[in-house]
């Protein structure tokens, strides 16, 4: 597994019952599990591999607001102020880190769309400022180039991709839930047409709710349910270079490619949006839904190969509480990489930031974005199965809004005053129309 990942020492033996069972260990799942244990409630998190093993490990590591969807752009509010308030809580570190982001352009359309933006964030309170031609290239003086102008968010960030989830899953420890890996949920018993206890590879749990951040798996999961959830996971290849490279911006991107300062001072290099579209029989079972979706993305996409199929996590195919699952025969998405975008990505990171080439590539991975039809996460309980809330469906956004959603799912769990409106995230909506507003991002 190329992607770096901290391994974090977990619980081995079930507990009996619970309040609240989450299925999944990435970002999102670990917080939700995290604000529950603080509110006090007996919570155990299931894992079918390793904690933050899959996308929550093989992103960027940026905590964004700029250029947010209006839907998503209260949650990434409240999710940066959580990041930083993680740390004093639980003395865990995230290595999350009010660097700012800045975005270079050339393009008069491009810097249009950011100054659009910009007047809607002062509407809603946030802070960018829109870079003048010279103050752009100032900034961006590590490329050598002159720029049309650009964006400065002064108080986004980035954190640790390797390093946050498992923090989280330390904390929950910490506050006396447990934390199990290894352990896949295989699906949830239900008595009296509610939830009654999840139902793991090692035993059930009893309990009255249970909580999907499943990633790239849950559709899959849910369709044992009887629960349609429209979902469909783009390959993203990434790479990381080693320390040397001096006096670059902590966090850039351009329309070329993308770049992050990690915490061992390399850098995370990718190419926005670009990713390939592995075939399945869920993504054609759902393709009607994502006709708008792949309208508006088709010059970043391409088609991809079988690494869908060999992975499994999108398949029709059913199966039993009592055998092993498809989530037991793949532990760890870790999909095969696409070498000519990580060529391509190394030669325009070159290219644009000359210092690289005092660098090597330590590493190069791949992993699944799940989306929906609408680019906005599903979060919520539905209906037909009470006490069963998902949350998935984060389309590339998940690292970042991690805390806030997680809080969220509290919320809605324990009655109190919600983080955010969860109108906009609620899955009903996926009942709806294919032709709906597909997010800005």
């Amino acid at each position: 597994m190329p992607a770096p990942l901290t391994r974090v020492d977990t619980t081995l033996q079930l507990p009996a019952t619970a309040d609240a069972v989450v299925i999944g260990g990435g970002i999102v799942g670990v917080f939700a599990a995290y604000y529950l244990a603080r509110r006090g409630l007996k919570v155990a998190l299931v894992e079918k591999g390793l904690v933050g093993a899959e996308q929550s490990s093989r992103n960027w590591g940026w905590c964004r607001q700029q250029n947010r969807d209006a839907r998503e752009l209260p949650m990434s509010t409240k999710s940066l102020d959580l990041w930083e308030r993680f740390a004093t809580e639980t003395g865990e570190d995230t290595g999350f880190r009010r660097c700012g982001l800045l975005y270079l352009s050339n393009s008069e359309e491009e810097l249009s769309g950011w100054a659009r933006w910009r007047d809607f964030a002062r509407s809603v309170g946030v802070t960018t400022h829109m870079l003048s031609g010279a103050e752009a290239t100032e900034r961006g003086r590590a490329t050598g180039a002159p720029w049309k102008g650009g964006v400065f968010s002064p108080t986004d960030g980035t954190a640790d991709p390797a390093n946050a989830a498992p923090a989280a899953a330390r904390a929950i420890l910490k506050l006396g839930g447990t934390v199990h890996q290894s352990c896949a949920a295989r699906g949830v018993d239900v008595e009296g047409g509610r939830v009654s206890g999840v139902v793991t590879e090692h035993g059930t749990i009893r309990t009255k709710v249970a909580i999907l951040a499943g990633g790239a798996w849950a559709s899959s999961f849910c369709r044992q349910l009887g629960i349609r959830f429209p979902q469909a996971s783009i390959r993203s290849s990434i790479l990381a270079v080693s320390p040397g490279a001096n006096e670059l911006p902590d966090a850039l991107h351009t329309s070329a490619v993308s770049v992050t300062r990690r915490g061992d001072c390399g850098y995370t290099i990718a190419i926005s949006g670009r990713g390939r579209v592995d075939p399945t029989a869920q993504q054609f079972r759902f393709a009607p839904q994502f006709l708008p979706m792949f309208a508006r993305r088709w010059r970043s996409l391409a088609p991809g190969g079988l690494e869908g199929v060999r992975s499994g996590h999108e398949s029709l195919a059913g199966w039993r509480l009592d055998r092993p699952t498809p989530m037991e025969r793949m532990r760890i998405l870790d999909p095969a990489v696409d070498e000519p975008t990580i060529a391509l990505t190394h030669s325009r990171a070159l290219k644009l930031l000359p210092a690289l080439k005092n660098t090597k590539i330590k590493a190069a991975w791949a992993g699944y974005i799940d989306s929906t039809p609408d680019g906005v996460p599903g979060i919520g309980e539905i209906a037909t199965l009470p006490g069963f809330i998902l949350a998935a469906g984060f389309s590339g956004h998940g690292f970042g809004i991690g805390p806030g959603a997680g809080h969220l799912i509290a919320d809605i769990i324990t009655g109190d005053e919600p983080i955010v409106d969860p109108r906009p995230y609620h899955p009903s909506r996926f009942a709806a129309s294919a032709w709906g507003k597909v997010a800005d991002f």
